[in-house]
């Protein structure tokens, strides 16, 4: 998230600059912008991740009309100087985006009863959004809600619960939040849960705890789709063996690519093919280029020396003398530009390693500090199907990628759930007495 304000406004700088320079759709061919439109006049296009809720929760105090959606947002900053929001009607018509996923994310930190009432008022966000805008957003809930609602030119709005830790060891609590509206929950965020895995902390439970495993049945059963973006590969691996529904990365790239933990395997790239999965490539520079990834942490490591509460660091206790040292470090190391082309580098991998039918869309737009260069906000979404109908994708596969594979888990998940509420009872309702 934006927590780092010299960091924050180099971003805003950047992307500004960049926004001016970014290349149009089809890059002066016609031809391919005449291709695009076709594929999404009948094809919605599916963003599996956009965490616009917590930026209105966080910037706005979760006051839905204390920011005007309806009118552009990328040259207006956000509170006290925050970067624009990358998100709001306008460019999410331009974009062509059909459904979007709306991620209910909430910190790691908050933990038990509160983690829940959090996600409960982050799913009340969302759906207050789909109120406010009835022109241009409708709540969907299953694959033919968003078919309908694309026909009829809005943009289908889903909920993503994005962290298992939400909730709070209960599946009773999982159920309710599938009543409420939510269609896929992420297994973990970016710390162990009681009973998975994360990529980014040390393994606690080879992946999956006997209780984790009771989630991912459960997730089946209720038809709520399993996200294993933010695990760790083995609990991938677990949950891959354990599920009867495709599962989805809602938003994750290529670790053959960048070697960062948020990014997928190839070994685990082959079983979501035979899954039915869908990863869906994200954004966010650090996980799309190495360079920027070495930078990121090489900066951080920077700051660290700076200054590290409570206990170290060359400036600690001297916040001004810190950012002054971290800017002029920024000055003598340029932050590596990425672009749209090393996204759609991802996207390709996927492709050749899982198979067209397993590659998606997540960008985690509003989640994210900054973007590659062309892929500003979600009006830029048209130019990233465009750069691979340049590389010759058929209109068949780029409509594929675009939302025909999420959509297909999607329906594929709620068949595996009308099979098993028929034969399976509700699980266990907490962790309580489970061997972990």
């Amino acid at each position: 998230m934006r927590t780092d304000p010299v960091h924050s406004l180099l971003a805003t700088v950047a992307t500004a600059l960049l926004a001016v320079s970014a290349p149009t759709i089809a890059a002066g061919d016609p031809g391919i912008e005449g291709r695009i439109d076709r594929i999404l006049a009948t094809t919605p296009l599916v963003d599996g991740h956009n965490d616009l809720p917590w930026e209105i929760r966080s910037l706005y105090k979760g006051d839905v009309g204390a920011v005007d959606l309806s009118v552009d947002q990328s040259t207006r900053p956000g509170p006290g100087g925050k970067p624009p929001l990358m998100t709001d009607m306008p460019r999410l018509h331009a974009g062509r985006v059909g459904a979007q996923f709306w991620s209910v994310w909430i910190p790691v930190e908050l933990h038990g009863f509160e983690a829940v009432q959090v996600t409960l008022e982050e799913i009340d966000i969302v759906k207050r959004m789909a109120e406010r805008y009835p022109a241009d957003l409708e709540m969907a809930y299953t694959a033919a809600d968003i078919r309908r609602i694309h026909k009829a030119h809005k943009v289908a709005s889903l909920i993503g619960v994005e962290g298992g830790h939400q909730i709070n060891s209960s599946l009773a609590v999982l159920r309710q939040y599938y009543d409420a509206g939510a269609r896929y929950m992420t297994l973990t965020h970016t710390a162990n849960t009681p009973w998975a895995d994360a990529a980014t902390e040390n393994p606690q439970h080879h992946g999956l705890s006997p209780f984790g495993v009771e989630v991912v049945r459960e997730m089946n059963r209720l038809g709520m789709l399993v996200d294993l973006s933010h695990v760790s590969p083995e609990a991938m691996k677990v949950a891959l063996a354990v599920t009867e529904a495709p599962v989805m990365f809602s938003h994750s790239s290529a670790r053959a690519i960048v070697d960062h933990p948020r990014d997928v395997p190839d070994d685990v790239l082959k079983l979501v093919a035979s899954n039915g999965g869908v990863v869906m490539v994200n954004f966010y520079p650090p996980y799309v280029s190495q360079a920027r990834a070495k930078w990121e942490a090489d900066r951080d490591a920077e700051k660290a020396r700076y200054n590290s509460p409570p206990y170290g660091g060359l400036y600690i206790g001297q916040p001004e003398r810190s950012d002054a040292a971290l800017a002029v470090w920024d000055a003598a190391h340029p932050r590596p530009v990425v672009t749209l082309a090393e996204v759609a580098d991802h996207i390709e991998h996927v492709r050749r390693v899982a198979g067209v039918d397993h590659v998606g869309l997540g960008s985690d737009f509003d989640g994210i500090e900054d973007t590659p260069t062309g892929l500003e906000g979600v009006n830029r979404f048209p130019a990233l199907l465009a750069e691979l109908a340049r590389r010759g994708w058929s209109d068949a596969d780029l409509a594929k990628a675009a939302g025909e594979n999420l959509l297909r888990a999607m329906a594929t998940a709620e068949k595996v759930s009308q099979r098993l509420r028929a034969t399976r009872p509700a699980s266990i309702a907490t962790l309580e007495g489970m061997p972990h």
